[in-house]
């Protein structure tokens, strides 16, 4: 598969003359000069807001902002009117709890979570426990990081009003089979949330099929802009929702003490939107269209998975996290745990030999804590990356075990 290297500038700029062994895709992917030639084409030549203007710039940028949400709704076969721009998937998440949450769980309400989620998928619905009455329940993982299906169907009940659920792991990559969860939830009456965050710059994902209710992601790791998150909101629900933020843009009417809304999407995007942002989220989308195939792209990936999994368990002291088979068949990412040395100790080791990858809990603690461990190393990988990045990663890793 090509790697289109030479379209990100970034890997042109060396470190201490040292190539770029860039292995941090799942916390942010880089940027092709396409995507940043749009950033630079709106501050530079048309640069104003949208929507209010009627001057040739304002209608300059108001159709390049609405383009981008075309491109986006095309992207995950929606309707534009159900795409709605956000700072970030966990924006877009906040979004869903404080209006359709806030607006519509009971007490004694339960949303369904699974113990793999992005605490951007957890903390938003724990909080509603406090403000709401709700009832949270979890479904658990088992030892290899897959969830533990029967315990999951068991969850979704007729109490059930929410199931919110990640597609894949952004903490040790398990894919989630999304499906029969979601066929289950709507049998009982329950609405879906789900968080493509980690699986959107990898694969197609169809909305229409999903039948997901609410989905969320971010620009920044589909080589967008960071500041920029999507959240479609199935059409069904737009009059259930009231504005989740007040301000400008979002109003038909407003007197002294009440006020009209416009129709979505504009009712959920008060205030100046981020429009070089939603441009440069349209551009790098139009980019991955044009470059990337995804069936291509996945079993890429996986093969450098494999590669690296299959080094891994060469060397002495390694835990290797999640679901391994799987991840060696359609995975992006592998994380990972040394007996002796701590993850943010062997991420800086790396890091000196120009080799990026995350140490920590990837903003997972629950999961850390289910799996029995506190911090893992997670390498993670893109079209850009190359075999050389994963031997470069087991080379340094192999000097580090064997110095200690």
């Amino acid at each position: 598969m090509k790697n289109n290297r030479s379209d990100f500038p970034i890997f042109s700029h060396s470190i201490s003359r040292k190539p770029l062994y860039y292995c941090d895709n799942a916390s942010t992917t880089h940027k092709p000069q396409q995507m940043l030639d749009a950033l630079y084409a709106f501050y530079a030549t048309y640069n104003s807001n949208v929507h209010r203007g009627v001057h040739a710039f304002g209608e300059t940028t108001t159709e390049h902002y609405e383009h981008a949400r075309t491109s986006v709704a095309n992207f995950i076969n929606a309707d534009s009117s159900e795409i709605i721009f956000t700072s970030g998937c966990t924006e877009s998440i906040n979004a869903v709890a404080t209006s359709w949450g806030r607006t519509v769980l009971r007490p004694g309400d339960e949303v369904v979570v699974s113990q793999l989620e992005h605490h951007s998928n957890f903390l938003p619905w724990q909080q509603l426990i406090h403000t709401n009455g709700i009832v949270l329940r979890s479904i658990p993982v088992l030892p290899d990081g897959t969830l533990d299906m029967a315990v999951a169907h068991s969850l979704i009940t007729s109490k059930t009003k929410l199931l919110a659920i990640t597609h894949v792991s952004n903490a040790i990559g398990t894919h989630v089979d999304l499906m029969p969860l979601i066929t289950q939830a709507h049998a009982v009456g329950a609405r879906v949330l789900v968080d493509v965050a980690q699986s959107i710059a990898h694969q197609r994902i169809d909305v229409q099929a999903l039948d997901a209710d609410f989905l969320a992601f971010s620009g920044h790791k589909l080589c967008g802009p960071t500041g920029i998150g999507v959240l479609f909101i199935k059409k069904e629900l737009h009059e259930v929702m009231p504005p989740y933020k007040y301000g400008g843009g979002m109003v038909f009417e407003v007197g002294q003490v009440d006020a009209t809304w416009l129709q979505a999407p504009q009712k959920f995007e008060a205030g100046t939107p981020p429009i070089a942002q939603a441009i440069g989220l349209g551009a790098a989308i139009t980019y991955l269209l044009e470059h990337i195939n995804f069936d291509e792209l996945q079993q890429y990936e996986a093969r450098l998975c494999a590669r690296l999994i299959d080094g891994l368990h060469e060397l002495q002291g390694v835990r290797i996290l999640g679901p391994l088979d799987a991840l060696k068949k359609n995975g992006h990412l592998v994380s990972f745990v040394l007996d002796r040395i701590h993850a943010h100790d062997v991420a800086a080791y790396l890091g000196q030999r120009n080799i990026v990858v995350r140490a920590g809990h990837h903003c997972a603690q629950p999961l850390a804590q289910a799996l029995g461990y506190d911090a893992s190393v997670r390498a993670s990988f893109y079209f850009y990356n190359t075999i050389e990045d994963v031997d470069a990663l087991l080379e340094a890793l192999r000097e580090l075990i064997q110095a200690i």
